[in-house]
C-alpha cells in the first residue's frame, strides 16, 4: 500500500510538471537553426553544463538499476560509478580526445570521424551508434511507468497508460526545443532532483540507521558488500567490464559528450567534465543506499524481483508530502534524461545518416521539421519496445550490454583518429563489426530457449570485455591489412 495521496501530493507533482514543461515550451522562440536546436548555438558555460550533464544521466531507469545493484551487491555496486567517475575526471583534465574532437566543431561523433576514414564510415557509424543508443534506452518509460505505478499506488493495467503520458510530456518540450529547451530545464531538474533524493536519503539514514544498515548489508550479502573483489557474485571480469565501459562512455556516449561538443570552447568542456565527475559517483552511490534500505525493510523477498525492491520500499516508508516531492523529483530525472537521449540519437539519423539525402542544403525550417519529426518517431519506439521486450537479468546490465554495441567500437575508432596516424577505414569497419555482432549476438541468445544456458555460463561480463579487446583488435589488424597492401601498378 503506498503513502502517495493524490489530494496532497499529487498537486506537488502537478504544479513542478506544468512549470518544467511551461519554461522548455517559452524556450522555443529562440530556436531558429538546426544549430540552436542541436547543440544550443555552441554557447553552454561551466555552471550550466555541469547542471545539464549531471541532470541527463540520471533517469528513473538508472535509479532504480543501481538501487537494484545496492540491492543485490551491496556497496560493491557502485564500482560502475567509481569507474566513471574516475574516467570523467582523467579524460577532463587531460582533455584526451575530447579537446581535438569539439575543436573541429562537429555536432556528432560520426562526423569527426568522417575526416580520417571517408564518408562510408561515417554513416556505418551513425548507424551503429543509434542502433545501440536506441536499445539502451528502449527499456526506460517501461522502468519509470513500473516505479510510478509502485510508489503513486496505481492500478497496473494502467502501465500503458502512465507510459504514454510520460512519453507525451517528455517529447512536446524536446520536439519543440531542442537543446535549449533541455538546457534551461535540465537546470530546474538538477536542483528538484539532487534536492528531493538527498532529502529522502536523509530521512532513511534517521529513521533506520546508518549502522543499523550498513549490520544488514553485511549480514545479508557479507564481506562482498563493501568489497567487489571478494564478492562472489561480482568478481574481476565485471570489475574490467565496468572500467572499459566508463572510459568508452565518457569518450562516445552521444548524450555525455554532445555536452562537451555544446560547450563555449574546448576548456570549458574539458572543465565540464572534471566538475561533473562526482555527480557521477553519487548517482550510484545514493541509489545504492535506497536498495540497501530495500533490503534493511524487506529482506530477501524481492530475491527474484530486485528491480521492484527499491520502488515499493519507497511507497512503504516515505511519508505524504514527502513522497510528492520525490515523484516530483524522479519525474524531473526522466524527463531530462530521456529528452537528451532522444535528442542525441535523432541528431545521429539527421546529421549522419540522412546526409545523402539532404547533404547539407536543406533550409534551416526544413531541417527543424525532420529533427522534430525523428523525435516523434523515436517516442514511439520507445514506447512499443517499452511494452513489448522483456528484460532478462540485472537491468544494469542490460545497459552494459547495448551500450557496449557501439561504445566498444566507436571509443576504439576514436582514440585511433586521434591519435594513430596508420588508422584507416578497413580498421574503422572492422571494428564496427566486431563491437556490434557480440553483443547483439548475446541478446538475442539470452530470449532464445535452446542458448539460454550457453549466454547463462558464459555471462554478459565476459561478453562484454571480449567485445572491448576484439574490437580494439579488430581496428589495429583492420588498418595494417590496408596499409600492406601494394597497389597493383602493371
Amino acid at each position: 500500500m503506498s503513502n502517495f495521496n493524490w489530494l496532497i501530493d499529487g498537486p506537488i507533482v502537478l504544479i513542478y510538471l506544468g512549470g518544467t514543461i511551461t519554461c522548455g515550451l517559452l524556450i522555443r522562440r529562440y530556436v531558429h537553426k538546426v544549430d540552436d536546436f542541436l547543440l544550443a548555438g555552441r554557447n553552454v558555460n561551466l555552471y550550466l553544463g555541469i547542471a545539464s550533464l549531471a541532470a541527463s544521466e540520471f533517469g528513473i531507469a538508472t535509479c532504480m538499476g543501481n538501487a537494484e545493484l545496492g540491492y543485490k551487491y551491496g556497496f560493491a555496486g557502485v564500482t560502475p560509478g567509481i569507474a566513471l567517475a574516475l574516467a570523467m575526471f582523467v579524460v577532463g583534465y587531460t582533455g584526451f580526445c575530447i579537446r581535438p574532437l569539439r575543436e573541429q566543431k562537429v555536432i556528432t561523433l560520426p562526423e569527426f570521424f568522417e575526416k580520417k576514414f571517408g564518408k562510408q564510415v561515417r554513416w556505418a557509424c551513425g548507424l551503429v551508434m543509434v542502433l545501440g543508443g536506441l536499445l539502451n534506452m528502449g527499456v526506460f518509460l517501461r522502468q519509470a511507468g513500473d516505479f510510478l505505478s509502485i510508489v503513486c499506488g496505481f492500478d497496473p493495467s494502467y502501465l500503458e497508460v502512465v507510459m504514454t503520458v510520460i512519453l507525451a510530456a517528455i517529447a512536446l518540450y524536446t520536439i519543440l526545443g531542442g537543446m535549449l529547451s533541455i538546457l534551461i530545464t535540465d537546470y530546474i531538474q538538477f536542483i528538484v532532483m539532487s534536492a528531493g533524493l538527498i532529502i529522502v536519503i536523509l530521512m532513511i539514514i534517521f529513521k533506520f540507521g546508518w549502522a543499523a544498515l550498513l549490520e544488514t548489508a553485511g549480514q545479508q550479502i557479507g564481506d562482498g558488500a563493501f568489497n567487489p573483489f571478494i564478492n562472489p557474485h561480482y568478481g574481476v571480469d565485471r570489475i574490467l567490464l565496468d572500467v572499459f565501459l566508463a572510459f568508452a562512455a565518457v569518450l562516445t556516449w552521444q548524450t555525455m559528450i554532445s555536452r562537451v561538443l555544446a560547450s563555449k570552447d574546448s576548456g570549458t568542456g574539458k572543465r565540464i567534465y572534471m566538475n561533473t565527475s562526482p555527480f557521477f559517483l553519487a548517482r550510484f552511490v545514493l541509489p545504492a543506499i535506497l536498495g540497501i534500505g530495500a533490503l534493511h525493510y524487506f529482506g530477501s523477498d524481492f530475491h527474484d524481483k530486485s528491480i521492484f525492491a527499491m520502488p515499493n520500499f519507497l511507497s512503504a516508508v516515505i511519508p505524504v508530502g514527502l513522497i510528492g516531492i520525490l515523484v516530483a523529483s524522479m519525474l524531473a530525472a526522466d524527463m531530462s534524461t530521456n529528452s537528451s537521449y532522444m535528442l542525441a540519437w535523432s541528431s545521429i539519423i539527421y546529421n549522419d545518416i540522412m546526409k545523402p539525402i539532404h547533404k547539407g542544403r536543406w533550409s534551416e525550417v526544413k531541417g527543424l521539421f525532420w529533427n522534430r519529426l525523428l523525435i516523434a518517431c523515436i517516442g514511439i519506439f520507445l514506447l512499443l519496445y517499452g511494452l513489448w521486450y522483456p528484460l532478462k537479468g540485472d537491468l544494469w546490465v542490460y545497459l552494459q550490454v547495448t551500450g557496449t554495441i557501439y561504445l566498444s567500437s566507436m571509443s576504439v575508432i576514436l582514440i585511433a583518429a586521434c591519435y594513430w596516424n596508420r588508422a584507416n577505414s578497413w580498421g574503422a569497419f572492422a571494428a564496427i563489426i566486431a563491437g556490434a555482432f557480440i553483443p547483439i549476438s548475446f541478446l538475442v541468445m539470452q530470449q532464445i530457449e535452446i542458448t539460454q544456458p550457453l549466454t547463462q555460463k558464459i555471462g554478459p561480463y565476459k561478453t562484454g570485455v571480449a567485445t572491448y579487446l576484439v574490437a580494439a583488435v579488430a581496428m589495429v589488424a583492420g588498418s595494417l591489412i590496408k596499409n600492406n597492401i601494394k597497389p597493383d601498378l602493371s
